[in-house]
């Protein structure tokens, strides 16, 4: 691992799914946790990484704690946002305009509009935007991406994705079940694969909706490389039967031409090296995120 120089850092959404993965990033990439904040106290996580770590449930005293410090000139460096999608953009916003860089979980934004909206922040502010693309950091998506680049240019791949992550019956009494407020199936647990699809396979020049339902989601695209069937579904019905015999909850599937990839390993620590990356210059922003924003928010009008 490179060394750098501690950084500081705060954290919004600390009681969320995601966040133990910032914590651990921050831990292992050798820099401190200054202060966190959720409108929840359930967040004992914090003791595992940084148990002196400032917390807030109220946003405008976590606001004012972070002017404190910079007032006394010790302005935390990076806000890592791990808030409900629909926050992301107020958040990202927060964190420049506290003169610190954004980490921001995914989606990045809901709406395309939100991308070029922040990019006049950050040309205003000097600060940097980076969000969490882990798959182009996993080494068989990596190893598939060079292999396609390197084939024949007029060649289309065939490819099924298949997704299908259980929620149960919480899932749509949360802000992740409202569409306004999760951008709905296909960016909530969709957005990662769309991002690493098109970054594997080009632009997309065709969009098709088959299904789109509260709990799945099913379509067709046409890419510069490829010729994609996607399935997303939260519903545990949906799951193959191996999967269920085997009491596992969660099936990922990626096919190429017939021929499974398997990338369903190596996913714990892919939020460290995003980090490390982020801390030497090479994180993904806003232009890296954009096209699986604009994708998503495709698929959300074409139904």
């Amino acid at each position: 691992m490179k060394e750098f120089s501690m950084k500081d850092f705060a954290l919004i959404g600390a009681a969320g799914f995601i966040a133990p993965r910032h914590l651990k990033a921050i831990k292992e990439t050798g820099n401190h946790l200054v202060a966190a904040m959720d409108k929840f106290d359930s967040v004992g996580i914090i003791d595992s990484y940084f148990p002196h770590a400032d917390f807030f449930t109220e946003f405008e005293r976590f606001d004012r704690h972070l002017d404190k410090l910079r007032r006394q000139g010790k302005k935390v460096d990076y806000v890592s946002i791990c808030s409900p999608n629909y926050l992301h953009d107020a958040h990202i916003r927060f964190a420049l305009r506290h003169q610190a860089d954004a980490i921001c979980e995914k989606p990045l934004v809901l709406n395309p509009w939100n991308v070029d909206a922040l990019a006049e922040i950050e040309k205003e502010t000097g600060k940097k935007i980076y969000t969490i693309l882990q798959l182009r950091l996993h080494p068989s998506i990596i190893k598939l991406r060079e292999e396609v680049l390197a084939s024949d240019k007029d060649k289309v791949f065939d490819v099924d994705l298949t997704y299908i992550t259980s929620r149960g019956k919480w899932y749509h009494h949360s802000w992740k079940g409202e569409e306004q407020k999760s951008g709905g199936i296909a960016t909530n647990i969709g957005i990662h694969f769309f991002d690493m699809l098109l970054w594997i396979f080009g632009d997309a020049k065709e969009v098709r909706i088959e299904k789109y339902d509260l709990d799945h989601a099913v379509g067709y695209l046409h890419l510069d490389k490829a010729r994609v069937r996607w399935f997303l579904s939260i519903n545990e019905d949906h799951l193959p039967n191996e999967v269920k015999e085997k009491g596992k909850r969660t099936f990922r599937s990626l096919q190429m031409n017939g021929n499974e990839i398997e990338f369903s390993d190596g996913f714990t620590d892919l939020h460290t090296t995003s980090y490390q990356q982020i801390l030497n210059g090479n994180g993904f922003g806003l232009e890296e995120a954009r096209s699986s924003i604009e994708l998503a928010h495709r698929i959300r009008g074409s139904r």
